[in-house]
């Protein structure tokens, strides 16, 4: 009876330290989140800002960032490179077109490595005089259809070598005399 007794408060105790640990870690694994954005999520604009921008609860990595800015035609009104600043990305816009809601579509890399994505939009109230780019995916005028983006086939190529790695060690461990 006994030593059921010291088992149970063994079992207590290592649950406790369990839960405390994946507690701790949960704290440390939070990722960066959105806090305000520029025009803000939701409001109404007559002019559409220089830059769309978007900030973040910590500063960012410069790998592979991604802001977009699509119209109510769904075309794109966002131009040029995609800036990383600390803890904000942004993204030249310049004059709007149709009257109606954008949305920012933005994918980041948060400071612990991991991606994060999400979208926030705005409405322009007063129709301006600006010109679309091209439907996100079509090709631009000039025939090129470079989205500044990094291709597909990378994190393809990414998650086969994983894959092989893991798949190497896991059969050379099973091969290790004892």
């Amino acid at each position: 009876m006994r030593a059921s007794r010291v088992a149970g408060l063994l079992i207590a105790v290592l649950t406790v330290l369990f839960a405390a640990v994946f507690a701790a870690s949960g704290i440390a694994s939070a990722h960066s989140g959105a806090v305000s954005s520029v025009p803000e999520d939701g409001s109404t604009v007559e002019v559409g800002p220089a830059r769309a921008g978007i900030t973040f609860n910590e500063e960012l990595q410069q790998n592979f960032p991604s802001l977009t800015v699509v119209g109510p035609d769904g075309r794109l009104w966002s131009k040029g490179e995609v800036l990383v600043e600390g803890d904000t990305v942004s993204v030249e816009v310049g004059e709007l077109g149709p009257v109606g809601e954008y949305t920012i579509a933005f994918r980041v890399t948060s400071a612990d490595g991991h991606p994060v994505s999400g979208t926030r939009s705005f409405t322009l109230s007063k129709e301006g005089t600006g010109t679309p780019g091209p439907k996100p995916g079509e090709q631009n005028a000039d025939g090129d259809n470079d989205s500044g983006g990094v291709p597909v086939w990378v994190f393809v190529a990414g998650g086969v070598v994983l894959f092989a790695a893991g798949l190497a060690v896991a059969l050379l461990g099973g091969r290790r005399k004892k």
